[in-house]
């Protein structure tokens, strides 16, 4: 009895933990994530041929928008790692698919109809895609360093092209890897592999971010709000990750009984999230942000005096330090959660799934009634999830502001990806756990 009272006094998060041990599978797909997990890492330090790791990290100091790109990059970026531009160009090729899926017939056809079979060659075409958007983007990486002082020789001309060759195909076979790693995680392990890939990659910068704070001792108070700012913004982020409007179904099936015919009714939900959009238009926001100064630092050292007058002031206008840079990134946060929450819903065609199965919302006809409805739904909650995007987005500028701890990177989407990891891998050890019947962790 003192034995059992014991165990029940424990925290359910540890006993969740201990009973997650004692289960010899779920024991052994954890250990083969933390196994993967550090593969990940050993890569993430292999530098590329002909990097200058001295001029690197002189060169990280002071860029702001250099830090961001290593924080995603899990600090692989800073070493010039063969790993540097980690599963992005996956990501960035996943969405592209999405966006291509109700514009391509073919593409359209296979999600509709195809199966398994339909979304393995999905999957197939995105890895293919993968490869290009991963040539171009370490080409781009390159080409922002070597302004940067960092690399010399990135061209296509003369004795440039064997290097920039071998730079750019180290960097696109690192995230090649790691999309591999990726998707042994989701095959034999716990969580989406993906994710789990981005998630170290974030945690990774733990500890420089503690040791950055230790330099911010002249300023107790600004460290102090700085990272209740952050406590702050991680518990808005599980708040509006878990928010979801529940919509009513019901449905009516017949069955054979007894020689008659019956007529049975069952209710269930659809549930709508506030944010359904998760990380995807903060990137969108970003990338197209950076495009114009990016573009615009070509023509700083132009020839022809109005060239050079013209790219400085775009220069300058999208910097990243500028209050326009984040007042710009916020309404494009919101503007493309908007659009992507739509394009996802429209691909779910859950109002044609509903009239299929014969499924109805309480007081809307079935069909097109019922899309319009969805859709007004959608819109009116998205509106709350878009604004905390864009706040979430704009967070590190006027958190740095507000405090005056300029050392420190404070990204909201990093703290987004990293809650969102944590939260999928709960439910995921929960509905294990809750098949062998034991309690699980959110409760």
């Amino acid at each position: 009895m003192q034995q059992t009272q014991t165990v029940s006094s424990r925290p359910k998060l540890l006993q969740a933990m201990i009973d997650v041990a004692g289960q010899p599978d779920l024991r052994g797909k954890v250990l083969f994530v933390l196994g993967i997990l550090i593969i990940y890492r050993f890569v993430a330090h292999v530098p590329v041929p002909g990097a200058n790791l001295d001029e690197l990290s002189r060169y990280f100091q002071g860029n702001n928008l250099a830090g961001m790109l290593d924080l995603f990059s899990g600090g692989a970026l800073r070493n010039l790692s063969v790993a540097s531009m980690g599963v992005y160009p996956y990501i960035t090729a996943s969405i592209v698919m999405q966006l291509l899926i109700p514009v391509v017939p073919r593409l359209q056809q296979l999600s509709r109809e195809g199966g398994e079979a339909g979304r393995q060659r999905l999957n197939q075409i995105t890895h293919w895609l993968t490869v290009p958007m991963a040539l171009a983007q370490s080409f781009g990486q390159l080409v922002l360093l070597e302004r940067g002082g960092v690399i010399e020789g990135v061209g296509f001309t003369g004795g440039q092209l064997g290097p920039t060759i071998a730079m750019m195909f180290s960097m696109t076979a690192g995230t090649m890897f790691c999309v591999w790693l990726g998707e042994l995680i989701t095959e034999r392990g716990i969580g989406n592999g993906i994710s789990m890939i981005i998630f170290a990659g974030i945690v990774s910068g733990l500890p420089d971010l503690l040791r950055q704070s230790f330099l911010q001792r002249g300023n107790v108070g600004g460290l102090v709000v700085f990272f209740a700012i952050a406590l702050i913004t991680v518990y808005c982020i599980v708040l509006f990750t878990e928010a979801q409007r529940r919509i009513p179904v019901q449905y009516g099936r017949s069955v054979f009984r007894s020689g008659r015919m019956y007529r049975q009714a069952g209710a269930t939900h659809i549930p709508l999230r506030v944010n359904s959009a998760g990380m995807i238009p903060i990137i969108f926001a970003f990338s197209i942000m950076i495009f114009p100064g990016l573009v615009a630092s070509y023509f700083v050292t132009a020839d022809a005096g109005w060239l050079s007058a013209t790219g400085r002031f775009i220069a300058n206008l999208f910097d990243a330090t500028g209050l326009f840079y984040w007042i710009m990134t916020f309404f494009l946060v919101v503007a493309f959660a908007f659009f992507y929450s739509i394009i996802v819903f429209q691909q779910q065609q859950i109002a044609e799934n509903l009239q299929r199965n014969g499924g109805f919302i309480p007081g809307i006809r079935p069909g097109k009634p019922t899309n319009d409805y969805i859709t007004r739904v959608l819109l009116r909650i998205t509106l709350g999830g878009a604004i905390f995007l864009g706040v979430i987005a704009i967070i590190p500028y006027f958190a740095s502001e507000f405090t005056g701890v300029q050392g420190l990177q404070l990204t909201g989407v990093a703290m987004l990806i990293a809650v969102g990891v944590v939260l999928d891998t709960m439910r995921q050890l929960e509905a294990q756990l809750l098949m062998r019947r034991y309690e699980g962790f959110i409760r």
